[in-house]
């Protein structure tokens, strides 16, 4: 598999979990109503061997994004790299073998035990979830077992101990099992995704479940009264006049061949969205075909921004073109040995479901993930500010500042009003 380079300046990259709910909320008020500064957070210090952990989890974060754009044909794309690659790092203490590798070079992961996978997976999830003290952060996994079949206790120990899973025996026949499935997506991702599963399939006898979800307040929040209607030039072709936000203030900002980059940071700047802007006769594709990280230098700028509301909701059955196309392959097919999940033979997986949801307006971000695996049995500012006016598609991503752990990563192409 080709490895391109991709990674933050100076900071780790991130780490990808399966089915992912994350609720990111920072902002405090003063006695009379006002805005008080947050503190700005400590930094996240890993592992020594763990620097190149986070900086394969953004390849393949960019590497998601850049595959589920070629495979799915919508405007807007919009996944949560951590919680597909906690899913699956869920499932790997399933896999033997070729099965294995597979999962494990999908994820980037060639250079790491599946001790240090599980290890880094706990580290990375309890830091995040205390980052940010004003921030309400959601990282939930789950293991939903069909009553009765012979499970190996150590592949459920595992994602118990390392991933904090709830672990549910449920009798897969009753009709209350997908309620209380979907319910439980529902709670963690705060309703705005209340069903993951559509049904039970027959020859299921696992699901594994990440949940993540985030609602983030803008460090500097737009004043609504600015909102306006403005163009909007769409990935099809067509103009159409959306709610633009608008606002001046000082942000860091870097530049490329291809694109201007902008970071806008939440609550104590823990997080924060870095929106990649392409240049004139630039595109999305061009960006997420050459960004390097590690050549950018954000410094700070007086901006006057320019950013529309954007709202979008996605799925994707990543077994279908995405995670094969990354290289997973043997998992889907009657050849695939899962016997750390059971000795039985015939247990492959059937579906990698994927469902998010993101709203961004001018108090903050809310965004939410959710990734289930169905195992089946064979089966310092200018004086002039710089203009950055978002009018045509762009890509995004949130992140952890310190380590640049991705959360969400996006492409929007259309904005509907």
């Amino acid at each position: 598999m080709k490895h391109t380079s991709l990674f933050f300046p100076k900071r780790i990259p991130s780490l990808f979990f399966i089915g992912l709910i994350t609720i990111l909320f920072s902002c405090q008020s003063d006695s009379e109503g006002g805005k008080t500064p947050l503190a700005d957070a400590d930094p996240i210090v890993l592992k020594t061997q763990y620097v190149n952990k986070v900086q394969q989890d953004n390849y393949f974060a960019f590497n998601l994004l850049k595959t589920t754009l070629k495979t799915e044909k919508q405007l807007n794309v919009f996944v949560s790299p951590i919680s597909v690659s906690m899913a699956l790092s869920m499932t790997l203490n399933g896999a033997k073998g070729e099965t294995f590798d597979e999962m494990r070079n999908a994820l980037y992961l060639s250079n790491y035990s599946l001790d240090e996978i599980n290890d880094y997976n706990k580290t990375m999830r309890e830091a995040i979830l205390k980052i940010d003290p004003s921030t309400q952060i959601r990282i939930a996994n789950s293991v939903w077992s069909k009553q009765g079949f012979p499970f190996e206790s150590l592949f459920l120990q595992n994602n118990q101990d390392y991933y904090e899973a709830e672990i549910n025996e449920k009798d897969f026949n009753d009709p209350n099992t997908l309620k209380i499935i979907n319910q439980w997506c529902s709670e963690q991702t705060n309703k705005k995704i209340p069903k993951i599963l559509d049904q039970i399939d027959p020859l299921a006898i696992m699901y594994l479940i990440n949940a993540v979800y985030f609602k983030g307040i803008w460090v500097s929040q737009f004043e609504k009264k600015l909102t306006k209607d403005l163009p909007f030039y769409a990935e099809n072709g067509e103009k159409e006049l959306v709610p633009i936000m608008r606002q001046t203030g000082t942000f860091n900002l870097a530049t490329d061949d291809n694109a201007a980059y902008i970071e806008l940071p939440y609550g104590n700047k823990a997080f924060n969205m870095v929106i990649m802007l392409p240049h004139e006769s630039k595109t999305t594709q061009d960006i997420l075909n050459n960004i390097n990280w590690n050549e950018l230098t954000f410094s700070p700028r007086s901006i006057n921004l320019e950013l529309p509301r954007f709202k979008t909701e996605c799925q994707y059955e990543l077994q279908k073109q995405i995670l094969p196309e990354m290289g997973m392959i043997q998992s889907f097919t009657p050849n695939a040995d899962f016997r750390n999940i059971s000795s039985s033979s015939g247990i492959y997986l059937s579906r990698v479901i994927h469902k998010t949801y993101i709203e961004v307006n001018e108090e903050g971000t809310e965004a939410a993930a959710v990734t289930a695996v169905e195992v089946d049995l064979t089966a310092l500012p200018n004086s002039n500010p710089t203009a950055f006016i978002v009018n045509k598609p762009f890509v995004f991503v949130i992140r952890e500042n310190s380590t640049g752990v991705i959360l969400f990563a996006g492409k929007i192409g259309d904005v509907k009003k």
